[in-house]
């Protein structure tokens, strides 16, 4: 099949990009990045450089949520990065001959907003916050190219671990410096899952024709910001463990620390599990294992 994808090289996306070509799959993907084409991967810069309309079109672009602190600024940096950006995705499909079979839009378990005691499916109602917001208004814009011609899929992924990026990449700084840093109370859920799973969930949907709406893209088995530290010191040993104070994590990121960092969202995989979808990864402990061992390799 021909396939778009943006974000193609982001953590995800350069992930998913040689897969999608080892099975057989044209792969174009929209980049700002100057690269040199090859037999089965194209770039381009704009839509409009795109001259055979695709079957499958994978959105992960998007400006990072945790890259720096929010300011008015960076927030519409956000939204048009995400939802603005989708829209105008959705417009150019419409306007293909034939029109793309089938839309795949990143989103996050952000949808949910945060709780310490609720768990959380697809059918569970969009939160409160600058986040949860965001996820409603950028799954809208996605969902508006369904129709009976093209079926969506909504990714709301979770907090997702590999080596050479990411989150566990931040996560780690304390533990190369011999400390094991949690932060505030610790108590906050981490829905995590691996990359590996991420793309098995995205080739799924591609395959699966009678696959839509939105999938939970997380681990069966959440744990705590603090119960992460202590898995991850079995793996990366340090010489003490501590919290990070929430008041100084509020002074250092404002509204993010408290949307993403001391807050967190207990999501499960209720859709993929009926649909029998086996993670690689269920387990915290042996994703830790495979990337912190190839690290050390």
């Amino acid at each position: 099949m021909r396939i778009l994808l943006t974000g193609g090289t982001g953590f995800i996306g350069s992930a998913l990009t040689p897969t999608l070509i080892d099975q057989g799959h044209s792969v174009t993907v929209l980049t700002r990045q100057a690269k040199d084409n090859q037999s089965d991967l194209i770039f381009v810069n704009t839509l409009d450089e795109i001259d055979q309309s695709p079957d499958v079109v994978i959105n992960l672009a998007g400006a990072s949520l945790a890259a720096k602190r929010w300011n008015s600024r960076y927030k519409a940096e956000i939204i048009r990065s995400r939802v603005d950006f989708t829209q105008r995705l959705v417009s150019w499909m419409k306007a293909q001959a034939p029109v793309p079979k089938l839309l795949i839009s990143g989103s996050a378990i952000g949808y949910y907003g945060a709780s310490l005691s609720a768990q959380f499916d697809e059918d569970s109602a969009v939160g409160a916050g600058f986040s949860a917001q965001l996820c409603h208004s950028w799954e809208a814009a996605a969902q508006a190219a369904s129709s009976d011609v093209t079926r969506v899929v909504l990714l709301r992924l979770g907090v997702v671990f590999d080596e050479g990026g990411g989150a566990l990449r931040e996560m780690m700084r304390s533990f190369q410096l011999g400390v094991g840093s949690w932060l505030g109370s610790g108590d906050q859920w981490l829905s995590w899952v691996h990359r590996a799973d991420v793309v098995r969930v995205i080739l799924r949907a591609v395959a699966d024709n009678a696959l839509a709406g939105p999938l939970n893209v997380v681990a069966p088995q959440a744990v705590t910001h603090r119960a992460f530290c202590d898995a991850l010191a079995v793996h990366k040993p340090v010489m003490f463990k501590a919290s990070v104070p929430a008041c100084i994590v509020r002074v250092m990121l404002g509204e993010v620390a408290d949307e993403l960092l001391l807050a967190g969202q207990h999501v499960n995989p209720t859709r993929l599990d009926s649909l029998g979808f086996a993670f690689d990864y269920d387990q915290l402990t042996t994703a830790l294992a495979a990337i912190v061992g190839r690290q050390r390799a």
